[in-house]
């Protein structure tokens, strides 16, 4: 799994102090770079004021002198062209906790280089204005850069920012429960959820037949003799099955297409968030799946094949082979969600 990455949030200057803490307590950034005095909140903040928790600045002797008082310094540095890369091994000798770039013209080449230049001797963060750049400076070069700093005023963005990098920092929960029952069913239309990305061992989607009990699905990582591993591939179940997603929505798989975001989860419940390339939707044989946690019964939907398998503690099976008495992999949680979004106290039945 890639290492938690950084979000920083710049808000709207123009705001009330109010009105920034609103998206601040929706947005749950790491930090907030504003010179704004704040009433309430629990990030950091990083400002060009004195007393704050992280200085920001352009200058390197303020940076110098913070350095030497051991205040946390993020020196700020516009990159538009190759001279002002250079300039860089000159700031990076200050050893500054962030270094916070703004690329105005060229986006890709410049981070690029950075990343390369900095790695390990200070955090790279980005300043971003879309969801789109920050995806991709996040991204650069494999490892991308450490971490962004958005300056959006729109609230979508913000929020889809923060899907991407705090969902892939939330570890989700998961139990075992005991399978009790195993039986074909007819065919139906499954969905096969191909990503831009190569899936480890134990890793898959959480789906199923309940938004209140999700099974954890291989990814297709297992050659057999008969079909080569598309490492690529989770061949997630039927159309109607829930899938979780990124801030713990849950959707209908049947809504899935390309260029979309979904969550993979691994057996450690650790998470990443991976590009949909494409969704194929084929008609095959189905297999039902009933467990039991405690006296509670769940059940869920997948293709009947050897290459479909389901994540237990300490490997996975094929759906072919599981049998009563097996424990398998879920995540288990109370109460129902309305348009994916939990309700807890809302009473849903689903069978």
């Amino acid at each position: 799994m890639k290492e938690v990455k950084e979000f920083w949030l710049e808000p709207n200057p123009n705001q009330s102090a109010e009105a920034i803490c609103e998206i601040v307590d929706k947005a749950k950034p790491h930090t907030i770079l504003t010179d704004v005095k704040l009433p309430r909140v629990t990030s950091k903040i990083a400002s060009r004021l004195e007393g704050t928790d992280i200085l920001v600045t352009s200058n390197l002797d303020d940076a110098s002198s913070a350095k030497q008082n051991k205040t946390p310094i993020a020196l700020e540095v516009t990159i538009s062209d190759r001279r002002d890369l250079e300039r860089i091994t000159q700031a990076l000798e200050l050893r500054p906790d962030y270094l916070l770039i703004n690329c105005p013209n060229w986006k890709i080449i410049p981070l690029e280089n950075l990343i390369a230049e900095t790695k390990g001797r200070s955090k790279l963060l980005a300043r971003t204005a879309s969801f789109d750049e920050s995806r991709a400076a996040l991204s650069t070069l494999e490892l991308g850069a450490d971490g962004i700093a958005l300056a959006s005023h729109d609230t979508n963005e913000i929020l889809k920012t923060r899907d991407l990098i705090l969902g892939e920092s939330e570890a989700i929960s998961l139990s075992t429960a005991k399978v009790t029952s195993v039986r074909p069913i007819g065919t139906g239309a499954r969905v096969c959820v191909d990503t831009t990305e190569i899936l480890e061992a134990g890793e898959g989607l959480l789906t199923g037949s309940s938004s209140r009990a999700l099974f954890l699905v291989e990814g297709e990582v297992h050659p057999n003799a008969h079909v080569n591993s598309r490492p690529f591939r989770v061949n997630a179940g039927p159309v109607s099955s829930y899938v979780l997603s990124a801030n713990g929505k849950t959707r209908y798989l049947s809504e899935l297409s390309a260029g979309e975001t979904v969550l993979l989860i691994d057996r450690m419940g650790r998470t990443r968030s991976v590009d949909v390339s494409r969704i194929k939707i084929e008609r095959r044989p189905m297999i039902l799946v009933e467990a039991s946690i405690g006296s509670r019964k769940i059940t869920t939907i997948v293709q009947n094949a050897e290459t479909v398998r389901l994540v237990t503690k300490d490997g996975s099976k094929p759906v072919s082979e599981i049998k009563p008495g097996d424990e398998v992999l879920v995540r288990s949680e109370e109460g129902g969600r309305h348009f994916g979004t939990k309700v807890a106290d809302e009473m849903v039945i689903e069978r």
